[in-house]
């Protein structure tokens, strides 16, 4: 065997100094930095050119503010090179160059970057953070860690047996390879559009949780995803392993409550077992079995359509549905639309919720099962499974929407999947009008919003305590789909133990999806549609009338005639009207006024 004396020699000789490469970015789907970097520095050793390890090592302690002993222990390694690590790892500009004036032999100060987290902790659950040495930890950050990790570089000084530089060799310098930057899903002014009004739902309501997920009913992208308690990326260590490690909407499983009903009410529709326009009589109660069952409103609804029922969330009427679809078509819908699986999304530490195992499934289970208790599912099962109703097909959900190398080149990009087709569109027809109906004249009505055409279904649980049995706490839940004709976007939104208020999903949670709609659909450009949205449904005392503008700009001020119902405020002092606000054909309530401007 022929060997090289002179490459042998050059690599007893060489010493490579670490070289650091910035991580890659992470961004929303607008191009929106979500997770950056910083430029950091750090401490390197070589130790053989270290003549006092104590002295340098009571230096370093000082000015890294660190005990002398972790320094000590790592200036006598028996390393060619040693990262002072994590005491010296990712260091402020000032401490670097406090080091670097102190000339000690065998320290070097090299390059190196700093996560940075501009938004805080939104999306934190999701997003994840990094360790101190650059590898993700948890999140997006960990399960793209190979996407989004540099390629580390060197720089190779020649020193002889003792670690002294030989001066009379050039050293070489190999570059860092950045990481590749990916782009998400996610929409970060949506992001804020929910935390905004979920944040003021917190602070009212003191919740033990809070969670929230909007997807595209098109695609399938996650639009923005919360999970409250938060925590800070940059901090991770401060919080609780549970905080940062779940990521509720698609960690946390519950009993749906009526949230569910759509998919009863849809299996009901396919299977011709039910129609909007049957007659069916709620007593306040059902018997099953050997078992009464009640309704969640004392007394019943009376006599009501197939559509009242679903507007009205009637218990019995839903307990009929899956008593005439019977034990296997009912779960044969329950595999269709996705639940007891996980949804495949790519994020970690999704749950598959819990399904009962069909051999135990009596008339009382089947009939529980049929309005929302016994089973489990995550938030994301039901946003996707909403999404199938109103659509006919179940889609695969995502995060990570395209990857570009270094280079700037495209090497991946998300398309959509349908997993499968669940209903005809003609259930899917029905769907869409009858969740609108819920929202206009149901149980969803603290949802509606003029102008626009929303959909949904109200969700109030019980939670299960510690001993099995369910508790005197409550889920409160709203799904809402828009435009309901034609839907974009699907959200679920849920608040776990709220606080001094009434416990229904329609009075807390129903409200607060209107609020966010009523600011994501403009920023959608989904224009308002005053024509063919379902009136709202007053209650008396309650609600109140609204009434559509009429279009008074050319008016002269002699031909306004006063109205009952509103009040008018003129500007000016011309005779004609040149601009009035709100604008013709939209819409507002009894009481308000409208403004003119004359010429």
């Amino acid at each position: 065997m022929i060997y090289n004396i002179e490459s042998l020699a050059n690599d007893m000789w060489s010493r490579d100094i670490p070289v650091y490469s910035s991580r890659g970015i992470i961004y929303d789907c607008n191009g929106t930095i979500l997770v950056g970097n910083e430029l950091a520095l750090s401490v390197a050793s070589i130790n053989k050119q270290i003549d006092n390890p104590s002295t340098v090592a009571k230096e370093l302690a000082k000015v890294l503010d660190c005990n002398f002993d972790l320094i000590y222990n790592h200036l006598i390694k028996n390393n060619s090179i040693e990262l002072i690590k994590p005491e010296g790892r990712k260091i402020s500009y000032s401490k670097a160059l406090e080091i670097n004036n102190l000339k000690l032999d065998g320290i070097y100060i090299v390059s190196d970057s700093i996560r940075y987290y501009p938004y805080g902790s939104t999306l934190a659950q999701a997003l994840g953070f990094c360790g101190v040495d650059g590898d993700g930890l948890a999140g997006i950050e960990y399960l793209y860690n190979d996407y989004l990790k540099s390629v580390k570089g060197d720089l190779k000084i020649y020193t002889d047996a003792k670690g002294n530089l030989m001066k009379d060799m050039t050293s070489l310098y190999y570059d860092a390879t950045p990481g590749m930057d990916i782009y998400l899903s996610f929409d970060i002014n949506i992001q804020m559009m929910v935390d905004n009004v979920l944040n003021q739902a917190i602070a009212k309501y003191d919740p033990d949780q809070a969670m929230a997920v909007m997807v595209d009913c098109n695609t399938g992208a996650i639009l923005s995803m919360t999970s409250y308690p938060y925590y800070d990326p940059s901090n991770y260590q401060d919080y609780d392993v549970a905080i940062y490690n779940r990521n509720l909407p698609i960690f946390y499983a519950y009993e749906p409550g009526s949230t569910f009903k759509i998919v009863t009410y849809a299996a009901g529709l396919e299977e011709n077992v039910i129609s909007l326009n049957e007659g069916f009589y709620c007593g306040g109660s059902k018997v099953v079995a050997d078992r009464k069952i009640r309704c969640w409103k004392s007394g019943g609804h009376g006599s009501q359509t197939g559509l009242e029922c679903i507007q009205n969330s009637c218990n019995p009427f839903f307990m009929t549905i899956g008593e005439r679809l019977g034990v296997d078509r009912f779960y044969s819908y329950l595999e269709k639309f996705g639940f007891g699986s996980k949804s495949g999304v790519d994020l970690i530490g999704e749950a598959k919720g819990i399904i009962l195992n069909k051999k135990y499934v009596g008339p009382v289970e089947l009939a529980c099962m049929s309005f929302g208790q016994t089973n489990s599912a995550t938030q994301l099962q039901l946003a996707m499974a909403s999404v199938a109703a109103v659509t006919k097909d179940l889609l695969q959900p995502y995060v990570l929407s395209k990857v570009k190398n270094s280079s700037n080149d495209v090497i991946f990009t998300a398309s959509k999947t349908v997993k499968r087709s669940v209903i005809s569109e003609k259930t899917a027809s029905l769907m869409r009008f009858a969740l609108e109906s819920v929202v206009a004249c149901g149980t969803g009505r603290n949802a509606y919003v003029e102008g626009m055409r929303i959909g949904g279904k109200t969700g109030t649980s019980q939670t299960v305590g510690d001993d099995g049995h369910y508790s005197n706490k409550y889920i409160l839940s709203f799904l809402g789909l828009a435009p309901a004709n034609n839907p974009k976007v699907a959200i679920v939104l849920s608040l776990d133990n709220p606080k001094n208020v009434v416990q229904y999903g329609g009075v807390v949670a129903a409200p607060l999806v209107g609020d966010i709609l009523e600011q994501v659909l403009p920023y959608l450009n989904i224009d308002m549609d005053y024509a063919h949205q379902i009136n709202k449904v007053n209650r008396w005392g309650l609600d109140y009338n609204s009434y559509v503008v009429p279009n008074l700009i050319g008016k002269s001020k002699k031909d306004l005639k006063p109205s009952s119902f509103y009040k008018y405020a003129i500007y000016g002092d011309g005779e004609k009207v040149v601009y009035q606000s709100p604008e013709a054909s939209s819409k507002i309530y009894e009481g308000d006024t409208i403004m003119l401007y004359l010429e």
